[in-house]
């Protein structure tokens, strides 16, 4: 599990073959660690001075951007959250749910103005002030207009990720709120007059 506060920029020496090797400036990482790579949650499968490497399966090279990385490219990284650590961003998986393009990155005074279009039919899981998962980053959305997320982002994360290194167009991991996903899930499988009457009994508690 991951928190979405990004710990440093990881360099990409190699991606091919669904192998991907970056160049970290971890010290304390070992061989099994997992590690949110642009957000996504890999394992590392070899440590050799300051080089990680990791497996990429297919499922994760058809949901992610890691397939599309190219060598020298800046990613985000993030090691797994212990039990004793602050929750400083909110719970993420490092399971990306899709990929989406960057519609527009704009500063604004001294902040950013971050607008990405999400996949259709994912819509459902984006809400005002709700968060979000951009290439491992927690982000809080300010705004949803059908399709676009609207997002501000402060100098120190701009600075501080590969957000300053994205333009117009890029594609981004987009990772939803899990406990949307759950809550979503829960009321589509309920029966159409089972919903009706949970919301009748919402309805009633606020009178």
């Amino acid at each position: 599990m991951f928190t979405g506060l990004v710990e440093a920029l990881g360099n990409v020496e190699e991606v091919k073959r669904g192998k991907l090797i970056i160049r970290a400036p971890f010290e304390d990482v070992k061989v099994g660690d997992s590690i949110a790579v642009n957000g996504v949650c890999l394992t590392a499968t070899k440590i050799d001075k300051g080089l990680l490497y990791f497996d990429l399966s297919e499922e994760t090279l058809k949901r992610s951007n890691l397939g599309l990385l190219k060598p020298q490219e800046q990613v985000n990284l993030e090691r797994a959250l212990r039990a004793f650590d602050r929750l400083g961003g909110h719970i993420l998986q490092g399971h990306v749910d899709f990929i989406s393009p960057i519609v527009e990155l704009t500063k604004k005074g001294e902040h950013w103005s971050l607008k990405i279009r999400v996949k259709e039919g994912y819509e459902m899981y984006f809400v005002e002030k709700g968060s979000v998962g951009v290439d491992g980053i927690s982000l809080t959305i300010n705004k949803v207009e059908g399709l676009i997320i609207h997002i501000n982002i402060i100098p120190h994360t701009y600075e501080n990720t590969n957000l300053k290194r994205r333009k117009v167009g890029d594609l981004v991991n987009v990772e939803v709120d899990i406990i949307g996903k759950y809550v979503i899930s829960y009321l589509k499988r309920l029966k159409k007059d089972s919903l009706q009457s949970l919301l009748n009994r919402f309805y009633e508690s606020d009178e």
